[in-house]
This record gives structure tokens, sequence and C-alpha cells, in this order.
């Protein structure tokens, strides 16, 4: 088939959406089908068979787009829906698949080319603007209303977790939704770097994987460091993060007293992702808010390495204590948490086996593309 697939954010970039838009771009071309993709002005070119690659044009005001809702990502989606209209009119297309709010433009325009419309639901519109600003929670309904017209308005909508399913049916009770999760990324990296080895590191190694944003529990994990008494040695390396986040947190780090124990390396490529996970002894996900389940997490769990982590949605959602350390978002318990898998080794090993069986069933490259093929079989 002919599918236009809509991603209103930086493409190419190693972080969460981009990420998961390539992996389908790359499913979808090795299924067979041709892929028009259009995005920002930012990010890197790809090259794949089957892949054409449209950009809108650079807008005024809107360089170095943020992750998140933003003005400047207003502006560059004004600029991604009229670039949409000249594509559509152009080009005749089996299948519209719009990511996160280019369902919006996609959704009014088939109206009148009426194709084949899939809604990939990376997360929730509504509630992204109200966990940023608590303010907007008088306008839910509004915001609520919204979403629910665009769910009403696509033939599929693919959510990335279980909990966006939910939300979705409520929106419409019969529409066809499949979820669509990320998957473990497993390795294929020939990096050389020694954690240990290079930082100089002794004892237990703890690892996190992201970027420190507030919402991740960056300040919640260096806090809970600060409370831990053992007797094991440990550290905490911190990979990802800008260097503006990263010098705010060394500065915590010294008025905590625990600047020997923790060790930010900056950003590291995706691919590599699982060497350093193979290094580390356990793997934290601090994580204060939110429904989304972080995409680390699967690489996380298919590691073989325990994993702690927040009990909120973003996590309860995929695990569960049989196949991690879950504890409440508050430095005092991620501490204990963390300080009984630090002293655990028998623990730490029965937790991570568990971790990987489950990414191995459930959020394998082969059960991502049994999903994906399923999805758009549905299209016929």
């Amino acid at each position: 088939m002919k599918v236009l697939l809509i991603a209103p954010h930086p493409f190419f970039q190693e972080r969460g959406t981009p990420i998961a838009v390539k992996l389908i771009a790359d499913t979808l071309c090795e299924f067979g089908h041709n892929i028009d993709l259009l995005t920002y002005h930012e990010g890197s070119d790809i090259k794949v068979k089957g892949l054409h690659l449209y950009r809108i044009p650079k807008p005024f005001f809107a360089n170095n787009i943020p992750i998140g809702f933003s003005f400047k990502k207003v502006i560059a989606d004004i600029y991604l829906s009229f670039s949409l209209i000249r594509l559509i009119a152009k080009n005749k297309y089996d299948v519209i698949h719009a990511v996160e709010e280019s369902i919006f433009p996609a959704a009014l325009l088939n109206k009148i080319v009426k194709k084949k419309l899939i809604y990939d639901m990376d997360s929730s519109l509504a509630d992204q603007l109200l966990e940023k600003w608590q303010s907007l929670n008088r306008y839910q309904k509004i915001f609520d209303s919204f979403e629910s017209w665009a769910v009403k308005k696509a033939d599929i909508v693919v959510p990335v977790c279980k909990s966006l399913a939910t939300k979705v049916k409520k929106y419409d009770p019969d529409k066809r939704v499949f979820v669509l999760e990320d998957i473990a990324f497993e390795n294929s990296s020939d990096i050389k770097e020694d954690l240990r080895q290079t930082l100089n590191l002794k004892g237990v190694i703890a690892l996190y994987v992201g970027n420190l944003e507030h919402y991740q529990g960056i300040d919640l994990m260096l806090e809970s460091v600060a409370k831990i008494n053992s007797a094991v040695p440990f550290s905490v390396v911190i990979i990802g993060g800008k260097k503006g986040d990263i010098d705010n947190y060394i500065e915590k780090a010294k008025e905590l007293g625990i600047s020997g124990k923790i060790y930010f390396t900056g950003p590291r490529l995706l691919k590599d992702l699982p060497v350093y996970l193979s290094q580390a002894d356990i793997l934290l996900s601090p994580r204060l808010k939110g429904k989304n389940t972080p995409m680390k997490l699967y690489s996380y769990l298919i590691s073989g390495k325990p994993v702690l982590a927040t009990k909120i949605e973003s996590h309860t959602q995929v695990i569960d204590d049989s196949c991690s350390k879950l504890v409440n978002p508050d430095s005092e318990s991620f501490a204990k948490g963390f300080q009984e898998l630090i002293e655990n080794e028998d623990l730490r090993k029965k937790i991570g086996e568990a971790g990987k069986s489950l990414a191995k069933k459930n959020y394998s490259l082969e059960s991502y593309k049994l999903k994906l093929k399923n999805i758009y079989d549905q299209l016929d």
C-alpha cells in the first residue's frame, strides 16, 4: 500500500517517539509498503528502501524544538498541516498513519479524501497539557472532547500502552484498538567502552538511562542515594541529559554529599544501550508521574538485570513485583528498595531473570512485527 506517515516532531533524533516512528517506517517498508514520511525540518535523514522523507519548510522562531508541548511545536505543527495538504493533493494514498497531534489536520482532510486513517496514539495530548499546566484542569472536558473527536474519526487507534487503550475505549467503546508497545532493544553494537574501568567504579553499579526532565525523578533518585547506609560499595551512573541539566544535577549531588557515588556520562547512542545495560547490576526508573510506559523499560527488562522502579501507572501496566522491585515514588521508599537490591545478589538475579523472560515473550522485535502486520491486515 501507499502510506502517508506523519511524524510531528524532529526526525530522526534518538528519543522516544522518533525512535518509535523509525521502527514503524522500517517495518512497513520491510513488509513491502511504500512510505511517504512527513516530518519537521529538524533531525537526521535516514535511508530505507521504500521510504521517501518530506520535511516542512523551516519556520520562524522554531529551532531546537524540545520534548513535549511548546510554542515552537505549535508553530511547526501549523507548517506541518500546510505541507500535509500539499502531499495529499499531489499523491494518492491508501492509508494515512497520523502520529500524536497530527491526527487533527489528518482527520479534517480525510473528510474530503476518505482514506483509511490510523491514529498512532503515543501519548494523550489532554494528559500532557494537564500534567504540564495544572491550572488548565478546569478545561479538561474540552481537551477530552477534542481527543474523543480524533478517536472517533480514525478507522483504527494504535495506543502505545494499556492505559491509553482504556482511555480510547471510554471515548468510543466500539473503536478498533490495537496496543502496539515499544520494543526491547537487544545488542547490535561493537562498542568496547567499559564503565567500570573508565569511571574506576567499585562494587555494585546502578544505571539510569534517559533525559533529565523533572518528571523522570532524578531529584528523587539522588535524594534516595543520600539516604542509603550500606556496607556494600555502590555507584550510580547516569547516561543521557543536556549539559545544562547535567551541570545542575552535579551541583545537587555536591549539596547532598554524594558526588563520589554519582557519575554523569552524557548521551550515548541508542544502538549501544544494551552494552551499557549489560554492565550494570541494577537498573533505575525513578519516574514521578505519567501513564505512558517509558521506552527504556523494555530494554531494561530484556537485559536480564533487576529493575528498580516507582509504583506508578507508567510502570505497573507492564511490570509487577514478580519481575521488578516496585516502590512508592518518594525518596524514603526508593532508598529502601535500592539498598535491598544492593545488598541481595540472589534477589537481583531472581528479578532480572523474570524480567528477561517477560520481555522475550511480549516485547521482542518479532512480537512487534506480528502486531503491526495484524494492524495493517485489518485495513484490507
